[in-house]
């Protein structure tokens, strides 16, 4: 009982102060941002975020059509015969034949 009660008492306390340190910082961000008066930096921030966000996009999409192919893959994989599975299990390399040994 004194454990959950202790539990409880932490939850409340992490959550008073979450929300006191939220309503503290809001007055500082307020205020909006003049596009007008906006200086050569604050641009040049703007666009490498955009270009950072974007490269983003390329590893994601690599994942995510990985995703479907694998998932497709498994989805409408059909079953093998015995003999199917045994040709596709020889290796041969074509051009490559041993070599005769002289003694």
């Amino acid at each position: 009982m004194l454990k959950r009660k202790k539990s409880w008492l932490t939850g409340l306390m992490v959550g008073l102060i979450i929300s006191l340190s939220t309503g503290m910082a809001t007055p500082a961000f307020a205020r909006s941002i003049s596009l007008k008066d906006a200086g050569v930096t604050l641009w040049i921030f703007i666009v490498m975020g955009a270009v950072i966000v974007l490269l983003q996009l390329i590893p994601a999409a690599i994942l995510f059509f990985s995703f479907v192919g694998t998932s497709s893959s498994m989805v409408f994989k059909r079953k093998r015969g015995v003999g199917e599975i045994a040709r596709e299990e020889k290796a041969v390399v074509p051009g490559i034949e041993p070599a005769p040994v002289k003694k």
